[in-house]
Parts: structure tokens; C-alpha cells; sequence
């Protein structure tokens, strides 16, 4: 049975950092693309970057610019969205997810991705 835990969100400040982590069991890690997506409230969940099992890294052209950056470390089965000068727009809950094929080309679309964490809030205050 594949788990993904997310931890790490909380409240911060515009312009701080927070760095979230996932943690993943139950598949071979290393051969699955990663993904985060956040749902902020009202707003549908949209998506925020992923690292395919290669390690190559893929972030939402809109809002993310150059602010975001995800890895993987693959010996703790985890992947890391380190978050830098965080706005009130980025006030979401972020999950993390994995694709449900493995060795695939990494995509953004929330279709892709069968399993899913339980989320963690990150809110930012102005």
C-alpha cells in the first residue's frame, strides 16, 4: 500500500521561507515522478512542480518564478518544495502526489497521479 505524508507547512511571514517535505512508502521510490499541487481556498487544486525519477524538474510558469525548488532524496524515499519569498497568494494547503506510472515522462496534470498525501497548510500572512 503506497503512503505519502507531507509535513513541514505552517505560518509564516510575505517573504520568509518554509521547506515542506513528503515522505513515500509502499513503491519504489526512486521510479516514480513526484508532484505537488495546492488547493488554496475556493480555488480549484492546481499544480505547483514536479521531479521525475530521473531528477529533472518541471514548475508552474506562473506563480512559482524561480521562487520554488523541488528535490528528491531518494535513499530516504522523500522529496523536499523548498519555498522562498512566500506571498499571501501562496497561502494553500500542498499535497504531494505520485505518478501512477513508473519510469514515465513527468507531467502536470493531476490526472496522472494516483495517490496522494493528506496535505499540510501553509499559510502566509501580509
Amino acid at each position: 500500500q503506497v503512503h505519502l505524508v507531507e509535513s513541514g507547512g505552517g505560518l509564516v511571514q510575505a517573504g520568509g521561507s518554509l521547506r515542506l517535505s513528503c515522505a513515500a512508502s509502499g513503491r519504489t521510490f526512486g521510479n516514480y515522478n513526484i508532484g505537488w499541487f495546492r488547493q488554496a481556498p475556493g480555488k480549484e487544486r492546481e499544480f505547483v512542480a514536479t521531479i521525475s525519477w530521473t531528477g529533472s524538474r518541471t514548475y508552474d510558469e506562473d506563480f512559482v518564478k524561480g521562487r520554488f525548488t523541488i528535490s528528491r532524496d531518494s535513499a530516504k524515499n522523500t522529496v523536499y518544495l523548498q519555498m522562498n519569498s512566500l506571498k499571501p497568494e501562496d497561502t494553500a494547503v500542498y499535497y504531494c502526489a505520485t505518478d501512477r506510472a513508473p519510469f514515465s515522462s513527468p507531467s502536470t496534470s493531476q490526472l496522472r497521479y494516483d495517490y496522494w498525501g493528506q496535505g499540510t497548510q501553509v499559510t502566509v500572512s501580509s
